[in-house]
């Protein structure tokens, strides 16, 4: 078994908590959490690959065990977090990487590569999404009323996602036996997001959502043109980004490889001897 390393960072006056295994001479794995876990979501995949790999997950800021500024003190949009992230992966001395994505790990990891495209070797999207078809409608109606007119009005409609019931539901909905899934993962997420100040942060990045929409042309031309080798390993059942946002890959990534699993937002929990196997046998072929 490869041991697991638990670490902290300072990125300009921030610091960055991180995990990483395997060999830092080994190809370069980059674990990039959700809303509203952290890298604590990979705390069981990362030994499935650091036998092969060099495995990185940081929590992004505002999140996990990473510093949490208030947004008055941080500006929470998503472009700050992927420039955060960079300059993160640049003081490891990370030059090339392929890349899991999850939830906002989506649009952190978008930026990442449209901003040099050379340095991602391998896309894993894991319900992240990178097309409008993958947007459940119900789920993100309330997100962009907020985001197209920020009140008191629409900003109450959102305010039950930072709840421990709204996050346990993102953990078991639609998983085949919801008792697979411990309750250590709704717990510990909605106790960091209840610390004091942490709301304004994640209504900030509520908020900012719409901009990963208007990125999506770009991403399109990127994944058409590179020709960067994709993964869409899908939770099929997940009412937040439905597999039609997997499916869409085919429309410009150079025979993009998608497996729809019954499972939900957080497949990790619940399919990980799926994910694991499929993941490694994507990334040996191509790294």
């Amino acid at each position: 078994m490869v041991s697991t390393y638990h670490r902290f960072v300072d990125i300009e006056g921030l610091r960055v908590f991180y995990r990483e295994a395997g060999d830092p001479e080994a190809p370069t794995v980059v674990l990039l959490h959700g809303y509203p876990t952290s890298s604590f979501m990979f705390r069981h995949l990362i030994p499935e690959l650091a036998d092969e790999f060099h495995v990185v997950a940081p929590d992004h800021i505002g999140f996990g065990l990473s510093d949490a500024p208030s947004a008055d003190e941080f500006g929470y949009t998503f472009d700050a977090l992927a420039a955060h992230t960079a300059k993160f992966l640049d003081a490891l001395g990370v030059d090339t990487f392929a890349i899991y994505v999850q939830d906002y790990g989506a649009p952190i990891g978008w930026r990442l590569a449209l901003a040099d495209p050379d340095r991602v070797w391998a896309v894993v999207s894991q319900n992240g999404n990178a097309y409008e078809e993958g947007f459940v409608e119900g789920f993100w109606s309330d997100v962009w009323a907020y985001a197209a007119e920020p009140s008191a009005e629409t900003e109450a409609a959102l305010r039950p996602a930072l709840g421990e019931e709204a996050i346990r539901w993102q953990y078991t909905h639609g998983v085949p036996d919801p008792a697979v899934v411990s309750p250590d993962t709704w717990r510990h997420d909605a106790a960091l997001v209840a610390r004091p100040g942490n709301d304004r942060a994640q209504l900030a990045l509520f908020r900012d959502y719409v901009t990963n929409v208007r990125l999506y042309p770009a991403l399109h031309e990127y994944l058409r043109d590179s020709r960067v080798p994709v993964l869409a390993v899908w939770g099929a059942n997940d009412e937040i980004f439905g597999p039609a946002g997997a499916e869409a890959f085919r429309r410009h990534a150079h025979d993009p490889e998608i497996h729809l699993l019954d499972g939900g937002h957080f497949l990790l929990e619940s399919a990980l001897d799926e994910v694991a196997p499929v993941m490694r046998r994507f990334l040996a072929r191509h790294s």
